[in-house]
């Protein structure tokens, strides 16, 4: 049985500073890893560093399958990555993008028994929604010096049980009306309200209380 890997990346703005996410289904619980790069990188960098670390994740052997909503991670290794190596990583153009982290990939992915999938993201799969709300969790603690870091959750029965808001089995109420602005918010800023709700409580921790009135007073 293979365990189920999510992974995701990205940078805001790209390029600049990225960060990346992984959701590990172990059958005896989730597990969930996240880092960053502070300066400027890519979509594409963040986008392999989660499949590095996903991969990392597990000993030589192990049987995954990898899910990723970046078609440029699944094809590279699916598709592309047998004739760059036969050519010296090299394209008809030069050499291949971000040859470092491919070589790497390649290295992992060859040890173990790894299926790769791509999702669509932003499609309402609960996971690789928690891998994108990551992937700003990982690029907010990178600014702040905080290279890694991981968590474990209670077992997950399937991949795309019902979801919790926000993530981490916490159960958060909030009216109709404060529903809807979250709804209309999480929709003109493209990403999931559990994401946005995920990212606005972490701003508020990471700013204080003080900072977040000052801030409101300045917009009466």
């Amino acid at each position: 049985m293979r365990t189920i890997v999510y992974a995701d990346g990205g940078c805001d703005p790209n390029p600049g500073p990225g960060g990346w996410g992984v959701v590990v289904a172990a059958p005896d619980g989730t597990v969930e890893l996240c880092g960053g790069d502070p300066g400027t990188t890519t979509n594409n960098r963040m986008e392999l560093m989660a499949a590095i670390k996903g991969l990392e994740h597990f000993p030589a052997g192990a049987a995954i399958e990898m899910r990723c909503d970046s078609q440029y991670v699944v094809k590279s290794i699916t598709e592309w990555m047998r004739g760059w190596k036969a050519k010296g990583w090299r394209t008809t153009t030069g050499e291949v993008k971000n040859v470092d982290l491919m070589k790497r990939l390649d290295e992992l992915n060859a040890a173990r028994d790894v299926k790769w999938t791509w999702v669509r993201g932003h499609a309402g799969d609960r996971l690789n929604e928690r891998a994108d709300a990551l992937v700003h969790r990982g690029r907010s603690e990178a600014k702040l010096g905080k290279a890694e870091s991981r968590t474990s959750a209670a077992p997950v029965t399937s991949p795309t049980a019902a979801p919790a808001l926000p993530s981490q089995g916490a159960e958060l109420r909030v009216d109709l009306a404060l529903g809807l602005r979250i709804t209309r918010a999480a929709k003109a800023a493209g990403v999931t309200p559990d994401a946005l709700v995920d990212e606005a409580i972490r701003f508020y921790l990471d700013i204080g209380p003080n900072e977040v009135a000052r801030l409101r007073s300045s917009r009466a």
